[in-house]
């Protein structure tokens, strides 16, 4: 069914499983006395793979423990990767500002527990996947030091076959609730000089706990929204509080000319049985003049 093409773009080149802000608390404790994050995960982990999607990649946009504690690391990693494997996908695991650099280094990526930045760089055949460290230790907003910025316009000196994708934490994008204004990516304007004239096709970010999306020097900026809680954003902007409802991740497919990103609801909601896998085969095997006048024609 893969090689079937029912429009006119092929399938996409490459696909990205992006998921972010899992908030996981040593012990599973509830965060806030509330929300039992560690079944949020698996409840997302489930939903992804029970999409039939093997991605190129998983990417995590930060926040992966509240408190930084290593033991809700290995908790972390001990949930990702099994289900990873099975995906067949490397995990890219993304620094946020809840997140503490050493045991994350330490916990997730069998580095040296220091205060260095959470970086680096993944060639999904052709398609590159750079990883910046937004967090600054001992606070909760954003900002990209000149080491890092400078170390950005390396890596992208020579551009990917299929382009590159940025993953960070803080998003470089305005928000309309207040406290995120307040914990908002700093000297954005070093980062736009940083990807200018790049072959940067995307940006992939978390930290706001809901889904949006903008541009940023010219390049689409997408936000996934937290899998332990979202924004309840029906109430006024300076109302604006966490629900435990609305959770997602996204499906990021790459084509030549275009990336899109779907937004993934995580429902317990009936489906439909109209189009089915056999109703999809019997599609396939029409001609795209026969598809139209089956489906498309108006009885």
């Amino acid at each position: 069914m893969a090689s079937v093409q029912f429009g006119q773009h092929a399938p996409a080149r490459r696909v990205i499983l992006h998921l972010s802000d899992t908030h996981l608390l040593a012990g599973d404790r509830l965060l806030g006395g509330r929300y039992d994050t560690a079944a949020h995960l698996r409840r997302t982990l489930a939903a992804a793979e029970a999409t039939g999607v093997r991605p190129d990649a998983v990417v995590f946009t930060g926040d992966l423990a509240d408190l930084g504690e290593p033991d809700a690391y290995r908790a972390l990693r001990e949930a990702v990767e099994p289900w990873a494997e099975r995906l067949g996908a490397p995990v890219v695991w993304v620094a946020g500002n809840h997140d503490e650099r050493p045991a994350l280094r330490a916990g997730l990526l069998d580095a040296e527990a220091t205060e260095e930045p959470v970086t680096g760089v993944w060639d999904l055949a052709g398609l590159r996947l750079i990883a910046l460290d937004s967090t600054v230790p001992g606070w909760h907003h954003g900002d990209l030091d000149t080491a890092q910025l400078e170390w950005l316009r390396t890596e992208l000196a020579e551009p990917a076959p299929l382009g590159t994708i940025l993953a960070l934490h803080h998003p470089p994008l305005p928000t309309h609730i207040p406290f995120f204004d307040i914990l908002e990516l700093r000297d954005q304007p070093g980062l736009a000089a940083a990807i200018a004239g790049t072959d940067v096709r995307a940006i992939l970010a978390g930290h706001l706990h809901y889904s949006t999306s903008g541009t940023f020097a010219g390049v689409p900026v997408s936000v996934s929204a937290a899998s332990c809680y979202t924004m309840d954003l029906a109430r006024p902007a300076d109302e604006v509080n966490g629900m435990d409802a609305g959770q997602s991740f996204h499906l990021v497919h790459v084509w030549d000319d275009t990336i899109t990103h779907a937004v993934v609801p995580i429902v317990d909601a009936e489906p439909a049985e109209h189009f089915t896998p056999a109703w999809v085969a019997r599609m396939a095997e029409l001609s795209p003049e026969q598809r139209l006048e089956t489906f498309s024609r108006k009885r």
